[in-house]
């Protein structure tokens, strides 16, 4: 389910949504730096693949696993809000604070 995406490590060219759509792969680093309007203006699919890759990475970092009920469509609203109300965020930074709020209430990972 992960589509991977590639940009510019600094950001310093702005590429378009529909580039970021054709591209075949990045790095966390590369995805790392890209806003919540920039993930917004993409396809739905690469737009929740680059969520779900990062919302993994975030995941493994604050030893929790990402579940398939309810407790994953709460965080899905949260990082929709996050976004929301902040569009020039990284879309990462707000995934990871979703995340670490509701750490508690996720699964440990083994």
């Amino acid at each position: 389910m992960i589509v991977k995406l590639a940009t510019t490590a600094t950001l310093s060219l702005v590429v378009s949504a529909s580039a970021y759509a054709q591209m075949a792969t990045f790095t966390f680093d590369q995805a790392a730096y890209v806003t919540c309007r920039e993930a917004q203006a993409l396809q739905p699919e690469p737009r929740k693949a680059l969520a779900v890759y990062l919302a993994e990475h975030s995941a493994r970092h604050n030893g929790v696993m990402l579940p398939d009920d309810d407790r994953g469509g709460q965080l899905a609203t949260l990082v929709r809000g996050g976004c929301t109300l902040a569009p020039d965020a990284y879309l990462f930074t707000v995934i990871n604070r979703a995340i670490v709020a509701e750490r508690s209430k996720l699964p440990r990972r083994q």
